[in-house]
């Protein structure tokens, strides 16, 4: 286990309760060394499990990735073939890893998309972990942010059809409860990486308030040292939520 970029940060509650990462630029890395574009996937492997295990060591209680978006399927076939066994790969090799090491692995997206083989992988993956304490790892597949919200929008509808909701009692805390991930709280810090600054349909609902970090390096070279870089540059920040600093200060007793 890797030492922590600053012992007093946890402590000081500096240290982001749950991480998003758009990981982008696994193709534009492979092209770099004249590869095909699967190469720079697998080498995002690397990158994903230095992630996790900086997080776990950090105190990260929730991880989240955006593996594959509802709007990936439009990529050439012989890419989208690839990504699948890779994914296949991943559930089959890695979720035991994560098992012993105390980890929870989560799956959100619209797994309907998906072959057989990876829906009961998936299932088995929840099933193994769902007890596991140390931190939470969520992988976005098939997900968008304006799917999940409109997923939450027909599941409130029909909760007030059904006479087990009133409208009057519809605010944001309510239709919270009906997206994704909803157990857990916001994220606090959303990366994305590859030198772009969007948000790519990823999380709307989740991140309304999160603070964003965007970095150059490639996804394959996102790896420890990258990703404390975010964690220092979140600890710096602060987070007003709508407050002046003035406002802050006197909440915090200064």
């Amino acid at each position: 286990m890797s030492t922590s970029i600053d012992d007093s940060l946890a402590s000081k509650g500096q240290v982001p309760k749950h991480v998003a990462i758009i990981m982008d630029g696994n193709n534009r890395w492979a092209k770099k060394r004249f590869m095909p574009g699967v190469a720079g996937h697998k080498a995002g492997v690397d990158a994903v499990r230095a992630v996790v295990e900086t997080s776990a060591n950090e105190g990260v209680e929730v991880l989240t990735l955006f593996a594959f978006s509802s709007e990936n399927w439009r990529r050439p076939e012989k890419e989208v073939s690839a990504l699948m066994q890779l994914f296949v790969a991943a559930l089959e090799r890695e979720v035991k890893k994560l098992h012993r090491n105390n980890i929870r692995l989560v799956v959100m997206g619209d797994l309907s998309g998906f072959t057989p083989k990876i829906q009961q992988l998936v299932q088995d993956a929840h099933q193994l972990t769902r007890d596991n304490s140390a931190m939470t790892l969520v992988i976005a597949a098939n997900y968008g942010g304006q799917w999940d919200i409109v997923q939450a929008a027909k599941r409130v509808a029909e909760e007030v059809q059904a006479g087990r909701l009133s409208v009057d009692d519809i605010n944001e805390q309510t239709f919270h409860q009906y997206t994704w991930l909803s157990e857990f709280p916001a994220p606090d810090l959303m990366i994305r990486t590859g030198g772009e600054e969007r948000i790519s349909n990823f999380m709307l609902w989740q991140t309304a308030y999160s603070e964003f970090y965007f970095s150059d390096a490639l996804w394959p070279d996102f790896k420890e040292q990258e990703y404390k870089k975010a964690l220092t540059a979140f600890a710096d920040r602060t987070r007003r939520f709508g407050r002046t600093d003035d406002q802050l200060k006197e909440a915090q007793g200064d």
